[in-house]
């Protein structure tokens, strides 16, 4: 299949869905630290001004961009997904793109992720998980192991829509995927999946039930044997979307993936529940969130001693608007009170979810 051509001027309309990518890029780079003071030697030099910086349109040039992966080890080096464009790269810091996804037989991309040990292994799971009207199911999870050039389908291939990928930080081998499913109907091939020999083979470790699907999973950064999923009944019919049910939730795994339980009470919510995502922070184990979709009974949950104790924090409705499309959050690497939410604008909390503000550039 030939390449696509560069294109030579903006077009306004690709310039408005060119800016989701933008806007995720600028998270990674703050999760990542890339804007971080440089240091040369032993001596460590001032931090450069950031009032001169303005948002700008980075690209790809194309649709919806729905997931965004950056090497940790290169942070020149880019992959964005698009929700039905396949996967672009950068090797320059989003100057230039590539389309590197042409010649799989699915284009619609759900989540990215790079292996922290080893850059050359990048995981795309397709379908995108972002509900809305229009979006497009997958045919599993591929993976490339020469950093994008080439890619081999590993299976999965009814999971519907994989919207989370996370991979061992030490071990490249052992791989969690977060599968929703086509959502359509009651199905089997919905929850968490592993791999632990590099995608030969999977379990699906968490299984609630044929109407529920895993919407956000989190590993413990510095203790990978902990896991938190986010479990979402959602089912799709021709007339309407239907979310919530008995089996959502907040999960959790101390052993690596091999139980599962539900956190019941605790803080956590008594009711039935919808879309959830959870995230714990790098800096701080102890410190887990909890984004929940439960109308106008709280939108934030937060645990300072590692998922155990629960409160919530903030019933603020703009961090949690059209809850299917969105429901995202990312902490900052450094600070357990810094978590930025991806909405229909971008919010920021810097006091543990406490209070919500905005993060000017971008939004929808």
């Amino acid at each position: 299949m030939a390449k696509r051509k560069k294109p030579t001027r903006r077009h306004p309309e690709r310039n408005k869905l060119g800016a989701v990518c933008l806007l995720a890029m600028w998270t990674v780079l703050v999760v990542t630290g890339s804007l971080n003071t440089p240091t040369y030697g032993q001596r460590r030099m001032d931090p450069p001004p950031r009032e001169p910086l303005y948002w700008r349109f980075a690209g790809p040039q194309g649709n919806r961009v729905s997931a965004v992966g950056c090497d940790s080890n290169d942070l020149n080096v880019y992959y964005a997904g698009a929700c039905a464009g396949g996967i672009w790269k950068s090797s320059d810091g989003g100057t230039n793109w590539e389309p590197i996804f042409d010649d799989q037989s699915s284009q619609s991309i759900g989540a990215l992720a790079i292996a922290p040990s080893d850059s050359n292994q990048v995981w795309a799971g397709t379908g995108e998980a972002f509900i809305r009207s229009n979006v497009l199911i997958g045919d599993g999870i591929y993976k490339s192991i020469d950093a994008g050039k080439t890619w081999t389908r590993m299976g999965l291939e009814k999971s519907g829509r994989i919207g989370r990928i996370i991979v061992h930080p030490h071990n490249p081998d052992i791989v969690f995927t977060a599968a929703l499913g086509h959502c359509y109907g009651p199905q089997k091939e919905r929850g968490v999946y592993r791999t632990r020999d590099g995608g030969k083979t999977w379990e699906q470790v968490l299984f609630v039930d044929e109407n529920t699907g895993c919407s956000g999973l989190a590993m413990d950064p510095n203790n990978p044997h902990i896991l938190f999923a986010g479990m979402w009944p959602i089912v799709i019919k021709t007339w309407g979307k239907f979310s919530g049910g008995p089996g959502g939730g907040v999960y959790v795994s101390r052993d690596g993936g091999d139980t599962w339980k539900r956190i019941k009470g605790h803080g956590l919510p008594e009711f039935e529940v919808g879309k959830v995502d959870v995230a714990v922070a790098p800096s701080n184990s102890q410190r887990v969130y909890a984004l929940i979709e439960t109308g106008d009974r709280g939108s934030l949950w937060r645990s300072d001693d590692g998922g155990f104790h629960w409160k919530v924090v903030s019933y603020e409705r703009r961090i949690n608007e059209r809850p299917h499309y969105y429901t995202r959050m990312c902490i900052a690497p450094d600070d357990e009170n810094t978590v930025y939410f991806p909405c229909n604008r971008m919010y920021v909390s810097y006091d543990g979810g406490e209070s919500i503000e905005n993060f000017s550039g971008g939004g929808d």
